[in-house]
């Protein structure tokens, strides 16, 4: 009976949202209540970007004509409510003009727990495809952690599943493999193991470097070298970047990763600038220069003849050749 009592409980949940007792507003109700939009803020570590554009616009007609039929997700803090499932509507709500939004409020969750509500509430309204590459990452990274395969984590998936209208997803039980493979997550999403790494790599950079890189300003395979660098080194050469108005190629994201834990601001503009001491030329580079300037037109025949020539005189003490 004691298994199936957070089941029940969820369930129980989900009834009383299709059909909410008529209380007073502000009144906690099942966990439910009417709460002012301004005691809300966002979660502080929400990794998808808000709806713009017509998206956005067709939920504020939306919520204006209906109002906001599935209530949101918060959590209690200090003083107020944080966000957990429902920013877009939280945010069409204000553009709206409504003062007051339906939520279910979540007392002591831990920050994983809380994190899963984010992640997996956003999933059930957007495609794997259509994320930017640092939701994927948010994504990837939460699928991976070992929370993935607990039995809380699924009564949260259970419960998100019912409020959402939608068939229950299907999760490892405790004694199934409690931590998947990058390879099976990648079977998942059609990815390769090794693509699956680059993206939780993705995960440990900072905002501004994963906003980069979904506007495409900075390679992946970049971003990957950096977020080996720490919180403090990442905003070094973010820094850099914005002050010279330049972007960063492999090569140089290498050399920054080769520098991790001793990064100071001269490494980070001499690797992404450049040194101010003349660099050397290449042996290529030279003989290019050579035959440009006195062989124009010359057969290699005729270079290396004039050239055997001319080594010659000078070894021989002669010092200046014609040539």
């Amino acid at each position: 009976m004691k298994a199936n009592a957070p089941k029940r409980k969820v369930f129980q949940d989900a009834v009383d949202l299709i059909s909410p007792p008529e209380e007073a507003v502000n009144s906690v109700v099942n966990g439910q209540a009417m709460i002012p939009v301004e005691k809300i803020v966002p979660f502080h570590n929400h990794p998808f970007r808000l709806y713009e554009g017509k998206r956005l616009d067709d939920m504020v007609e939306s919520i204006r004509e209906h109002g906001i039929l599935i209530p949101v997700i918060v959590q209690k803090i200090a003083d107020g409510y944080e966000m957990l499932s429902g920013h877009n509507r939280w945010n069409a709500a204000k553009i709206a003009g409504i003062t007051e939004i339906p939520a279910i409020i979540k007392e002591n969750l831990t920050e994983r727990e809380a994190y899963v509500y984010v992640i997996e509430t956003n999933m059930l309204q957007r495609s794997f495809e259509e994320l930017l590459p640092s939701e994927k990452a948010a994504v990837l990274a939460e699928r991976y952690e070992k929370v993935m395969c607990q039995g809380r984590r699924n009564d949260i998936l259970e419960e998100i599943a019912m409020l959402n209208g939608v068939d229950v997803p299907e999760t490892c039980g405790h004694d199934v493999h409690k931590s998947k493979s990058r390879d099976s997550i990648g079977e998942d999403y059609g990815m390769t193991g090794r693509n699956i790494a680059r993206y939780m790599r993705l995960n440990q950079t900072t905002d501004q470097i994963k906003e980069m890189v979904d506007d495409g300003a900075m390679a992946m395979v970049a971003a990957v070298e950096l977020s080996y660098l720490s919180e403090e080194e990442q905003g070094q050469v973010c820094m850099a970047l914005d002050a010279h108005g330049g972007k960063i190629n492999n090569a140089q994201a290498v050399e920054l990763h080769k520098e991790a834990g001793s990064l100071t601001a001269d490494k980070v503009k001499d690797i992404l600038v450049g040194s101010t001491k003349e660099r050397p030329v290449s042996d290529a580079k030279m003989f290019a220069q050579i035959k440009k300037k006195y062989f124009k037109g010359k057969s290699t025949d005729e270079i290396m003849g004039v050239l055997d020539q001319a080594l010659a005189s000078w070894f021989a003490g002669e010092g200046e050749v014609d040539v």
